[in-house]
């Protein structure tokens, strides 16, 4: 007697699914499948989710037609093919379930590797606006590096050995005056200048550090601001009442 399937079609993916789950449930084999007793079962299945009210798809109707097709082919004398071998009517169903058992084999890893960062939403950068004006307070040491790299330029080497100065005082100095007030003439054509632009057109040490130390000294007597924090600061020069608040 049939055991009675209890297996209703929603619990199956599609007809091949059915199919393998019948063939392993008899414990025959793929490549010899009894179609008969295949087909009686199937189409139990079938008749049971009709008696259910449930919609049987379309593929699984196929199926069954397929299979009715089969058996009835086995019933017929088997035709021999080009090389006088006995053709198979199953041949064709055994070659589509062992794909499909493949199919469902890798089916964990591929969803397994598919759920992967599913739930990880990403929020792509927001743009930062850059601030025209720096605020913050200039380190001494930018201004004594700026100063190193314009004596390097200029091809002196730095920093100097201290024998090195032993000789200045047979050579013109610059004063310090001088190059403030130079720096300050320049501030009438122009509101803001880079603390490189002092530099261009210097030919000796002396004036190199007396223009460096002219920019400290404006700095400390807070007639000039130094803005920036890269290599090439701005020099704004303050006006009257700017300074005397920033004395005060």
């Amino acid at each position: 007697m049939t055991e009675k399937i209890t297996f209703h079609l929603s619990a199956f993916d599609g007809p091949l699914d059915l199919l393998l789950h019948l063939i392993a449930k008899n414990k025959v084999n793929i490549y010899d499948i009894p179609i008969s007793l295949i087909l009686e079962q199937y189409m139990e299945i079938l008749r049971e989710a009709q008696e259910a009210n449930m919609e049987v798809a379309g593929d699984f109707i196929a199926m069954a037609a397929q299979l009715m097709l089969i058996k009835s082919r086995m019933l017929l004398p088997k035709e021999k093919n080009e090389e006088d071998e006995e053709e198979d009517p199953r041949a064709m169903l055994v070659e589509q379930l062992l794909e499909y058992q493949r199919i469902r084999e890798v089916q964990p890893y591929f969803k397994r590797h598919s759920d992967v960062g599913r739930d990880i939403l990403t929020r792509p950068p927001e743009p930062i606006e850059r601030k025209k004006t720096f605020e913050g307070t200039l380190p001494p040491e930018k201004l004594s590096d700026a100063a190193r790299r314009m004596l390097t330029r200029i091809g002196k080497k730095m920093p100097p050995p201290v024998s090195a100065f032993s000789g200045i005082v047979g050579h013109e100095t610059v004063p310090v005056h001088t190059r403030i007030t130079a720096i300050l003439l320049r501030f009438r054509k122009k509101k803001k200048l880079h603390f490189q632009g002092l530099f261009h057109g210097l030919h000796s040490r002396s004036e190199v550090v007396a223009t460096f130390l002219a920019v400290l000294e404006l700095s400390k007597t807070h007639r000039i601001h130094i803005e920036g924090e890269d290599e090439n600061p701005t020099l704004t020069l303050f006006t009257g009442e700017e300074r005397e608040e920033r004395i005060s």
